[in-house]
């Protein structure tokens, strides 16, 4: 039973981690080459799964995954055109507003078109039932299929990054604008791209995360401020720190809520009598499971602290 707590608990942690780097890796894009904090990204994983949603009723789960991610890029791309690069002479305060505003517009929008309540955004029959039995406990192939388009997606913005002439503009423009500017590229339309490509990276994670979980108003706040823990986790602006902070908010986090155990039971083991009135046994009872919520923020603050470039990144600001 230790054998299968472990290997599920893993691949869960794993799963959840991969769809957490989804929607933190266009965040930490976005943030890197333009230095916004983007208070709307999960907004956009949002509207990828109500998208989705509507698109799949109509032609299919498979042919959504492909068109409700293009239709985030769009809007996002055109958010920046139109709103966010008018601000953005103007500092961060702006920008965050402007993002921070944007985000209630679009809950209000998804309440107005799809209503308050959860939608029926079920799973493809491929996607249906377990990939494999370990101990009686069933891996459900949704969870799998997260972990290999999460897979899929790093290693194509790792190779459109470092590999492709697309890439080479991107990380120049991040350093040098003036300069990639004066060798004939349109900056300004570099940074829409990536400010709509990673919208549609958030997109693409509501598509598959919306069906898998549960496509609601209340999805973005739901996983709001624990993307903001993983960008910061990671380090600000970097893409393998945002890998590495997924992975493990993901794997502590699932492993966690799955613990009864407290200090009490902790210190009863090691032949300390604990009682009712033990001075702190409020505190002393809780169990790991119920803190389990306040772990990624309680890392968070341990980074600040002892490591505030986060755990690969490279900037401060």
């Amino acid at each position: 039973m230790n054998v299968e707590f472990f290997v599920i608990s893993l691949l869960n942690g794993v799963s959840y981690g991969l769809l957490l780097f989804m929607l933190s890796s266009g965040l930490t894009l976005i943030f890197s080459m333009m230095g916004v904090l983007n208070f709307a990204h999960t907004s956009f994983y949002m509207l990828g799964a109500y998208l989705a949603y509507t698109i799949s009723g109509v032609v299919g789960f498979w042919p959504a995954l492909v068109l409700a991610p293009l239709a985030v890029f769009a809007l996002g791309a055109a958010f920046e055109r139109y709103s966010l690069r008018r601000v953005h002479k103007f500092g961060h305060v702006p920008e965050l507003l402007v993002t921070f505003g944007l985000s209630y517009l679009i809950l209000e929008v998804v309440q107005l078109l799809w209503g308050r309540s959860t939608v029926p955004y079920g799973l493809p029959t491929q996607l249906q039932g377990p990939l494999f039995t370990l101990y009686g406990t069933q891996f459900p192939k949704s969870r799998s299929f997260i972990m290999l388009v999460a897979m899929l997606m790093l290693l194509s913005v790792w190779l459109l990054l470092t590999r492709t002439r697309i890439g080479l503009v991107i990380q120049a423009a991040l350093k040098h604008p003036e300069m990639v500017e004066a060798l004939g590229h349109n900056v300004p339309r570099v940074f829409m791209l990536v400010f709509g490509g990673g919208a549609a990276l958030a997109g693409l994670a509501g598509v598959i995360g919306g069906n898998t979980y549960v496509t609601e108003p209340a999805m973005a706040a739901s996983v709001g401020s624990i993307i903001f823990v993983v960008v910061v986790v990671g380090g600000m602006g970097s893409l393998a720190g945002a890998f590495l902070a997924s992975l493990l908010i993901g794997i502590i986090q699932t492993f966690a809520v799955a613990m009864d155990q407290s200090l009490a039971t902790g210190l009863r083991a090691l032949g300390v009598a604990v009682s009712d009135q033990t001075f702190g046994y409020e505190l002393l009872k809780l169990t790991i499971s119920q803190v389990a919520p306040i772990l990624p923020y309680l890392f968070l603050v341990l980074i600040l602290i002892f490591r505030p470039k986060g755990l690969l990144g490279t900037r401060e600001d």
